[in-house]
């Protein structure tokens, strides 16, 4: 653990918690979260605010969000600014002990925020600064909860098919339902309930607003560990998380973001001979892989999809130079 962080709390003083949820059109979902919210055991902490920052939305859905028994501070960005800028948004100027992500798409059981916390504040803990819970989709089954680290191998792997073929040899980037059968240390907590040490948060700057979508939450997990501390998944707590209630609207613009911070999470932890290599399995090979998967399946409007997404990152290329995420390293 970093020497120079003391102020991970662990006292008799009750734990303070800031909710911070980024939202962009993703309707009724976001009152049903808050909802759910107001609906949780909080006995055991208090909430400091529930920030909600929304990027731009047109349909509505940050209106009437004074109906909440919750400090509900609401932030309208007049263009998208990006979830990890959003993020870091919502959580500056934050005083609580901890901060969690939240996406609008989820719901909270009454124990999903009390367990966590509780969990936080075990002095045997102290160099946890990562916590998150079990995800469940609609028919209560565990969805993706955490992830490892991805490598050169992980996206080789995906691309070219070999993930299916040798998992044991091409391990994927995300962890399993029968994996997250356990609480344990894991690489990666999925994103979509973050809960993390608002020290930790701030020690390591935020996330990098670099990722507008995707990655922000695997490179913030990285640099925590680099620093001492672990990343924890709770098995015997949980939340809904329905998924893709924002970035279904737009899945082509998805993909290319997917790809784009991908590529910048390779030229910023890989060095420069891997994240070439990377370049050139996300441009090279996968587009083929993508467009024969998707018309195996019969699907155009996968095909349609996978074509302007890579459109978009060429475009993106194009626009920027001949190199713009090596320009874009830190």
């Amino acid at each position: 653990m970093d020497a120079n962080l003391g102020e991970c709390r662990l006292s008799d003083v009750t734990p303070s918690l800031d909710v911070v949820i980024v939202n962009w059109n993703t309707g009724r979902l976001l009152q049903a979260c808050l909802g759910s919210i107001a609906d949780a055991r909080r006995s055991t902490f208090s909430v400091g605010r529930v920030a909600v920052v929304d990027n731009a939305s047109a349909d509505g859905s940050c209106d009437r969000l004074d109906t909440f028994d919750l400090p509900v501070a609401l932030t309208r960005n007049p263009e998208n600014r990006g979830f990890a800028a959003a993020c870091n948004q919502g959580a500056a100027g934050a005083v609580s002990d901890y901060l969690l992500f939240l996406n609008p798409d989820t719901a909270l059981f009454p124990d999903s925020l009390s367990r966590p916390i509780a969990f936080m504040e075990e002095p045997a803990n102290a160099d946890a600064g990562i916590c998150g819970v079990r995800l469940v989709g609609d028919d209560g089954a565990t969805a993706v909860s955490c992830a490892r680290f991805p490598t050169l191998g992980t996206f080789f792997g995906q691309a070219t098919g070999l993930t299916w073929l040798w998992p044991g040899l091409f391990r994927p980037h995300l962890m399993t339902a029968e994996e997250c059968r356990v609480t344990q240390d894991v690489d990666q907590i999925i994103g979509a309930f973050f809960l993390v040490r608002r020290s930790v948060f701030e020690l390591l700057g935020g996330f990098d607003d670099r990722f507008f979508v995707y990655f922000e939450e695997v490179d913030l997990s990285l640099r925590a560990r680099e620093r001492g501390y672990r990343s924890v998944y709770l098995a015997d707590a949980a939340v809904y998380h329905r998924g893709g209630a924002s970035s279904d609207q737009v899945k082509a613009t998805r993909l290319f973001y997917s790809l784009r911070s991908r590529l910048l999470f390779g030229f910023k932890h890989y060095g420069t001979l891997k994240a070439l290599l990377l370049v050139a399995v996300t441009v090279g090979i996968e587009p083929i892989t993508r467009l024969l998967r998707a018309l195996a399946r019969g699907s155009l409007v996968e095909v349609k999809e996978t074509l302007r997404g890579y459109g978009e990152l060429f475009g993106y290329f194009k626009q920027r130079g001949r190199a713009p995420i090596i320009n874009e390293r830190s």
